[in-house]
């Protein structure tokens, strides 16, 4: 790589955690934080980076980068998924940290926010490889992790199978067994049922929320969703079963639109059978993927990656409600070109905690050795996702500030509690 690329990733990257700390300032101010707390705030708790050498398939060592960031602690135990991809770095994992403290705050969590990752490309390695690397993970972390200490659960990249082998070295290493030092499992080895739909859900839950404050009925809006993986596919399922027509679609391989509305369940039969990408889809028109953002939608679900809404874009979005699956899609700069144009956006930290929120119910279920039906779960989760877009709402009427804002505000109410209450050296 040569210095010019590795400036620009480096600048790219480190706008992430800058961007997270860009919206805490403004939140800070509106709300009056006391400067001790945001000072806090600003400077993660503990940051872990090891080296694992792992022998590969062909005999050869191997040497990945991990790393596991705890970002606070002061109203729980540490939670935060492990991802699994080539750009992750200490910048990346910071950031998604402190957004999964802002995130457990807001959906009124007992946890602090956490994040774990691995440069590498689980896509070019063999099972066997990415077991051996997942295993030497666990155990550089047996420190790090604890059922009461920090918890983590599958991100980009990894699955239930990788949490399945932390368990299984964790209580190797503790000699005893305890399911509740990770979420996301398997469900025969103790995951909650609900799980799997739960982001989907939580965006399904704060989009219906949503069109009811606006005076809307899902009957009579449309949806473009961008992202077809886990998050999208989930959400685009359960926003057509509440009655809105979901007009666009499109992940990494192609895009779709059509404007009488996409059959879900065929897409869905499609990814199954097609490797688990789009490309190829016969059932709308394909448009170039630079052009699903901005089409005529009345709601979009931007459920893909981080950043992909810039100034530019957000200009040219038709949609008057942006309702945020993936990890900071939107740039800090466009915050307020949706603010001058009155779209509403229910900002990342609000929208997708429907995942962490499930996590939190498997955690439970674990250390009460009791299992719940998913009726039961899905119950419980629309309950609290509910009460969390509520509060987010008020906040931002209260302070006449925007949905993200409000909810970073929502999240420091919550922490600065813990953190006073707590008291300091």
């Amino acid at each position: 790589m040569s210095t010019h690329t590795a400036n620009a990733a480096a600048t790219h990257n480190e706008s992430m955690f800058e961007a997270v700390l860009a919206r805490l300032d403004i939140a800070a101010k509106l709300m009056n934080l006391s400067d001790d707390v945001s000072l806090i705030l600003r400077n993660p708790l503990k940051q872990v980076k090891v080296s694992l050498p792992v022998m590969m398939d062909n005999g050869k060592i191997q040497v990945f980068e991990g790393y596991r960031v705890v970002h606070s602690v002061a109203i729980g135990p540490s939670k935060g998924g492990i991802r699994y991809a080539m750009d992750v770095n200490q910048d990346e994992v910071m950031a998604l940290a402190a957004w999964m403290s802002f995130k457990c705050a807001v959906a009124n969590l007992p946890y602090g926010g956490a994040k774990g990752g691995i440069k590498c490309d689980p896509r070019a390695m063999s099972v066997g490889e990415l077991e051996r690397l997942t295993r030497a993970y666990a155990k550089s972390m047996k420190d790090v992790f604890g059922v009461n200490k920090d918890i983590p659960a599958p991100d980009m990249g990894t699955s239930g199978r990788e949490m399945a082998w932390i368990l299984d070295e964790y209580n190797k290493m503790m000699g005893e067994d305890l399911p509740g030092v990770i979420t996301g499992k398997p469900i025969a080895i103790g995951g909650s049922l609900g799980r799997d739909a739960a982001t989907g859900r939580g965006v399904m839950v704060n989009t219906m929320a949503a069109l009811k404050r606006m005076g809307k009925k899902p009957g009579e809006v449309t949806a473009v969703v961008q992202g077809f993986g886990n998050v999208g596919s989930h959400s685009a399922r359960l926003l057509s079963e509440q009655g809105v027509k979901i007009v666009g679609i499109g992940d990494h391989t192609a895009s779709f639109y059509n404007e009488k509305g996409i059959d879900i369940k065929a897409a869905l039969d499609f990814v199954a059978k097609n490797n688990r990408v789009l490309k190829g889809f016969k059932g709308a028109t394909e448009i170039a993927s630079d052009d699903l953002l901005t089409s005529k939608c009345d709601v979009l679900v931007p459920a893909a990656l981080q950043n992909v809404i810039t100034e530019d874009v957000a200009s040219k979005i038709q949609a008057k409600l942006v309702v945020e699956g993936a990890n900071g899609p939107t740039m800090p700069e466009a915050d307020h070109i949706f603010k001058e144009r009155n779209i509403i956006v229910v900002p990342d930290i609000l929208a997708n905690s429907g995942g962490v929120t499930v996590s939190y119910f498997e955690w439970v279920q674990n250390k009460a050795g009791y299992y719940w039906s998913e009726d039961e779960v899905n119950t419980k989760h629309d309950e609290k996702m509910e009460l969390a877009f509520a509060n987010v709402w008020n906040n931002a009427e209260q302070f006449k500030t925007t949905m993200r804002i409000a909810a970073y505000i929502t999240a420091l109410q919550k922490i600065e509690q813990g953190v006073k209450l707590k008291g300091h050296y």
